[in-house]
């Protein structure tokens, strides 16, 4: 009887979802918010801990395409970014991890000339209330608003958020990752991506890539 009242009450808590985003931002691992997909548990990363996912078999050969209308009125084409590194990070604003990784994500692209960042929001919401928001939570690098019942064909549907594909300057996937990571990965990931080269950001700093 104890173990069936256990496994009653698990399944009444995998189906509580958060009435609200302040509630939602308090998991530790984000997922898609209503009308955007279900994540399931299982594939999701511990709390504060980046699952590195690298393309299998053919995946490092696909050139994505992305085409997609800024918050701001104008156009991004990832195609007319080559010759850079591009993360492509699918966020959302209820997502708790996904506000930790954007001061590092802001920070990044404002730090290195070869690297550059697009936010696509992964939920339902308003530009005017997405604009609100980011008054709060201000980056450097252009953020759109995805038709979560039509994402970019060319990316995999995100199992979690946050979800992040590091395009290469050919255009190349290089890598994706599920949950957070820092900038001092990503550095990481591109300096072992081109050999340990560095180049100096234009503050000075030095970086990989």
């Amino acid at each position: 009887m104890r173990i069936a009242a256990a496994a009653v009450l698990a399944v009444l808590l995998l189906g509580c979802q958060p009435a609200d985003r302040d509630a939602a931002a308090d998991r530790s691992v984000g997922t898609p918010a209503a009308g955007a997909g279900q994540a399931d548990p299982s594939l999701a990363p511990a709390a504060g801990e980046a699952e590195k996912i690298a393309p299998g078999g053919s995946g490092k050969d696909l050139r994505p395409t992305l085409v997609v209308s800024t918050l701001d009125g104008s156009q991004y084409d990832l195609a007319a970014h080559r010759g850079k590194w591009v993360l492509v990070n699918f966020w959302a604003t209820w997502c708790n991890p996904c506000l930790k990784e954007m001061p590092e994500l802001s920070a990044l692209a404002a730090m290195r000339e070869d690297i550059e960042v697009v936010g696509l929001a992964y939920e339902d919401i308003e530009p005017a209330e997405m604009k609100a928001f980011l008054l709060k939570h201000p980056v450097t690098y252009p953020i759109a608003i995805l038709d979560t019942a039509n994402p970019p064909a060319d990316f995999d549907e995100p199992r979690g958020l946050p979800m992040t594909w590091l395009i290469a300057p050919d255009g190349r996937v290089e890598r994706k990752m599920m949950g957070p990571v820092t900038a001092a990965e990503i550095e990481e990931m591109i300096a072992a991506a081109t050999g340990g080269s560095t180049n100096v950001a234009p503050n000075g700093r030095a970086g990989a890539g």
